[in-house]
């Protein structure tokens, strides 16, 4: 028997060519979508984050980028095990607008969390709290001291930022503030201009002002606007939730285990460690001296594989970069070896700048090399400089009581704690090499910490600029405590 042929009416056609087109169009929107935002960025191997150069946020350079957040975006990087690709927009208000469209995986750049911000996008944990500060330059209408003084004063602000809503907020109760906003500027940009007189005042993040004042000495803050606030990562507002979910699980991680206390430490534990006349003649010096002495650093740091910037600050530390210095105790030199030292490197004439910066550098290395292998960098770096300055006997005395005491003595942020100790007889009487002046090393390498950041700021584009004529310097400077 003949099974007979099925015919399809026009309209039954157009259904099952409808249906083809449905399924072709679902198998392409699938392939061109092949999972969340986690798996999209782990697929292309890329984390895309917005940010934006400055001291607290993002200092790329010849040598290598630095930076608070840069370090935790690569270390998320890391986490997610693909690279990190950096996006600089050229305003701060660009950055949200970017993060919001979902440009970007996220926005790291010192992102205040408020309610207006909130409405359109998504904020990770909070890893920082600030205040809104008021900074000013006394002039001839005299100091400012409360909000009232602020009638009449030229306010420079940077568009887009938080600081534009707390300006709003104290317009409505002080109808006389008015302020200017620049679209294309940074903080530390206007907090230059204040210090030259350009502008009267401007609003910046309390650690804006504490990383930048080392290279403008006598910027203070005036006010204090806004209770602390927090600082958080910024993504998209959407239902997908699977980076940002990655992310709090990430920012449990850094809690948990202590690494964002070292960073926070890293960068910004040793900021207000220089007075403000012992700022005014290190880039006095660096202006006037370091270019005499900058080819050797350079030289001694390609051989043994070091940052130049790292030995110059080391050797400003030591000697102000004169290679003629000689102290009470003997040691002399640029990098002030002293005569067993400069004996057992072979160095000869420790006055010779050459022999000197060498020595110094091999003696670092060589300091660096006998510390246990699992100590990681920084804190290598950091305990090396630190046996540098108080030997390396005392170092260990240091790192035993940090572990008898239940901190990590691998750790710079833990046996900076203790070293002080040393100076105390119920501390040392139970050390293996006595009594030592515990709290030189500890200034010792806080110094060199913030010598290095400064230097890294020039190498990034930091201006020297002249130096206002009110600010007098002072021939004090702080070697140790």
């Amino acid at each position: 028997m003949r099974i007979p042929h099925p015919h399809l009416t026009r309209l039954q056609r157009a259904e099952v060519i409808a249906l083809v087109l449905l399924v072709v169009v679902t198998l392409l929107f699938v392939t061109a979508n092949p999972g969340n935002t986690l798996q999209q960025a782990q697929n292309r191997g890329e984390l895309v984050v917005a940010m934006r150069i400055g001291n607290t946020t993002y200092l790329p350079s010849p040598e290598g980028a630095t930076g608070f957040e840069y370090e935790m975006a690569k270390a998320f990087a890391d986490w997610l095990d693909v690279d990190l690709k950096i996006v600089v927009p050229g305003r701060f208000d660009a950055i949200l607008n970017r993060t919001a469209r979902g440009k970007v995986h996220l926005a790291a750049a010192g992102i205040t969390i408020t309610p207006e911000r909130e409405a359109y996008l998504r904020f990770g944990p909070s890893y920082l709290q600030i205040t809104e500060q008021l900074i000013h330059r006394p002039s001839e209408t005299g100091r400012i001291r409360t909000i009232e003084d602020l009638a009449d004063r030229q306010i420079v602000v940077v568009s887009g930022t938080a600081h534009i809503e707390t300006l709003r907020l104290l317009q409505e109760m002080h109808p006389f503030i008015t302020w200017e906003e620049i679209p294309r500027a940074d903080p530390e940009e206007l907090l230059r201009r204040v210090w030259e007189g350009n502008i009267e005042a401007t609003i910046v993040d309390s650690i804006e002002l504490s990383a930048t004042q080392r290279f403008y000495p006598g910027l203070r803050a005036a006010l204090d606007l806004t209770e602390p606030k927090s600082l958080a990562w910024a993504f998209p507002k959407t239902t997908d939730l699977s980076l940002f979910n990655e992310a709090e699980a990430f920012f449990v991680y850094l809690k948990s285990t202590g690494l964002l206390e070292q960073m926070l430490e890293r960068y910004f534990g040793h900021l207000d460690v220089i007075d403000q006349a012992g700022m005014i003649r290190f880039l006095r010096e660096a202006r006037e001296s370091l270019p005499t002495f900058e080819p050797l650093f350079r030289e001694a740091a390609r051989q043994y594989d070091l940052d130049w910037r790292l030995l110059a600050a080391i050797s400003y530390q030591e000697s102000h970069w004169n290679p003629n210095a000689v102290s009470r105790t003997g040691v002399r030199g640029l990098m002030m070896l002293t005569l067993a030292t400069a004996g057992e490197l072979g160095v000869e004439d420790r006055l010779d700048p050459r022999a000197s910066v060498f020595g110094g550098t091999q003696y670092l290395i060589n300091l660096r090399d006998r510390l246990p292998e699992r100590i990681q960098e920084p804190d290598r770096t950091w305990m090396a400089l630190a046996a540098y300055n108080i030997g390396m006997g005392h170092l260990h005395d240091a790192r035993a009581i940090t572990q008898r005491q239940g901190k990590d003595p691998d750790r710079w942020l833990d046996v900076m704690e203790y070293l002080p100790l040393l100076s105390r007889p119920e501390w040392h009487s139970q050390t293996r090499f006595g009594y030592a002046r515990g709290w030189e090393p500890v200034q010792y390498v806080q110094n060199i910490r913030a010598f290095y950041d400064v230097l890294n700021w020039l190498a990034a584009g930091g201006e020297l600029g002249r130096m206002p004529s009110s600010l007098q310097i002072m021939d004090i400077f702080p070697r140790g405590l």
